[in-house]
Order: structure tokens, then sequence, then C-alpha cells
């Protein structure tokens, strides 16, 4: 009886021991995928870094100049529809570095966050090879063109933050004066920072559908859920783009909150479509 009491210990000391290796084991291939972002995070900003007069004079100081892409097309639109006030005249407010360390740190900053854009595709692969052991055939199969999808969906959201919503955020806080004797003197951390934050929010927001795809596939979500809460999906959207959007002004939330209702509508014809090829391999599997 003890015999079979010691057999017994031996062998789940054996299951124990089996199970932290592969604990430390699965650690250890995390560490190295963590390990190789690191390094092509490191890549990209190096390469912002070797060319940061564009870096800084195209993409960080676009938004401030009357010149960018944004406002050209403004004055356009207001031109051909008579509306004079659409156009962007000035954007009045000056730069300023209240710090000793500020501009340097504008520098390692802008081209940190820069990087982290760039090398986003390469983040979602190195994820997506840390996943991919655990899935199943079928999930593999499922999950085939996540990386690909979250990428264009990611540099979708990112362009429309700053092409659209951080030109009219700047635009809109730049020129609300209550008095002639205020002048606006903005940090360079302040600007770099609603810069990007607009930017990568709008980016992270884009892949709502690719949230909703893994949702549906986990059984979490269904497209008669979406539906049925359309209103309340409404209402945290707006409340989202006010809190995305800086400016108290409702045309740049309205626009910010546009393709956010597209996106939903696009996230239900995908939950719909995981729906219907469940229900169609259900229906293949009690034929057989």
């Amino acid at each position: 009886m003890s015999s079979q009491k010691l057999i017994k210990a031996i062998k789940e000391k054996g299951k124990t021991l089996e199970a932290e290796m592969s604990f430390f084991e699965h650690i250890e291939v995390l560490r190295w995928h963590l390990i190789r972002s690191v390094i092509a995070i490191f890549v990209f900003a190096i390469l912002a870094f070797s060319f940061y007069d564009f870096v800084f004079e195209q993409i960080i100081m676009g938004p401030k100049r009357l010149d960018f892409w944004t406002y050209r097309m403004m004055c356009k639109l207001g031109d051909l529809m008579n509306l004079d006030d659409f156009c962007v005249n000035k954007i009045p407010f000056n730069l300023i570095s209240t710090e000793l360390t500020g501009q340097f740190m504008l520098q390692i900053n802008s081209c940190l966050l820069l990087s982290v854009a760039l090398g986003f595709p390469y983040l979602l692969f190195e994820v997506w090879l840390f996943v991919k052991p655990a899935l199943s055939d079928i999930e593999r199969k499922s999950a085939r063109g996540f990386v690909f999808y979250a990428t264009i969906l990611f540099a979708l959201g990112a362009l429309f933050g700053y092409y659209i919503v951080v030109p009219l955020s700047i635009n809109f806080l730049a020129n609300v004066s209550l008095d002639d004797s205020i002048v606006n003197q903005i940090t360079i951390d302040n600007y770099l920072s609603t810069i990007a934050t607009l930017t990568i929010g709008c980016g992270v927001v884009f892949l709502l559908p690719i949230l909703i795809f893994i949702l549906s596939k986990l059984g979490l979500m269904t497209p008669a859920f979406l539906r049925a809460s359309r209103q309340y999906a409404a209402v945290i959207i707006l409340i989202l783009a006010a809190v995305i959007t800086p400016s108290a002004d409702i045309v740049t939330m309205l626009t910010v909150a546009a393709p956010m209702f597209i996106l939903y509508e696009i996230s239900i014809m995908v939950s719909h479509n995981v729906k219907n090829k469940r229900e169609i391999k259900e229906k293949e599997f009690y034929n057989k």
C-alpha cells in the first residue's frame, strides 16, 4: 500500500516538474520575443534619429505650418463651397522649452514614438509568433492574415489621426482667444504628446474589427448583441471621440466619431461572418 503511494507521489512530482519546465520554457520564448521587439524598436529609433531633420520639419512641425496638406485641402474646399472661414489663415501659438533638457528629450521621445509606429507591424508579428504554437490548426487558419489586416487598420487609423484629427484640433485650440493680452506659449512636451496621443489613439481605435473578430471566435461576441447595442455604442463612441479630441469643437468630435460608427458596422459584419462560418462547420460535422 505504501509502495503504491510512493509511486503515485513520484508520478505527481514528475508531472509538476514537467509543468514547471514547460512554464519556464514559455518564459524563455517570451523573453526572446521581447528582446527581438526591443531591438526592432531600437533600429527604427536609430533610423528616425538619422533623418531627424526630415522628421522634425515635415512630421512633428507639419501640423503647425499653414502649408500642411490638411490646411491646403481645407482652403481648396472652402473656395469651392464659398466658405471663407473654412480656410486656415493662422495658427497663433509659439513653441517653448521650459527645461534645460527639453529640446534633447523632444528629439529622443519623438524618435521613440516614431519607431513604435513604424515597428508596429513587426511587434504584431512577434505577438503572432508567440501565440501561434498554442493554437490549433483550425484556429491558425482562422487567424491567418491577422498581422496584415491589423497593420492596415492601424496605419489607416494613424493616418486619419495625423492628417485629420491633429490639424483640426490644433487649429481649433490655437485660435481660441479669451483676450488679446493672452499669448499662447505651448511647451514642446505638450505639443508632442498631443500629436502622439491623437495619432496613436486613432490607430488603436481602428483595430476594433480585429478585437470583435477575436471575441467572436471565442464566442464572447455575437452580431445580434452588437446590433442590439447600437444605441449604447453610439453614446460610447461619442464619449470616446470627445476624450480623444482635446477640443470642444463639435465638428472635430463628429469627424472623429464618423469612422468609429463605420468601424462598428464593419465589426457587426465581421462577427456575422464568423457566426455563419461556425454554423456551416457545425452542420458539416453533424451531417457526417
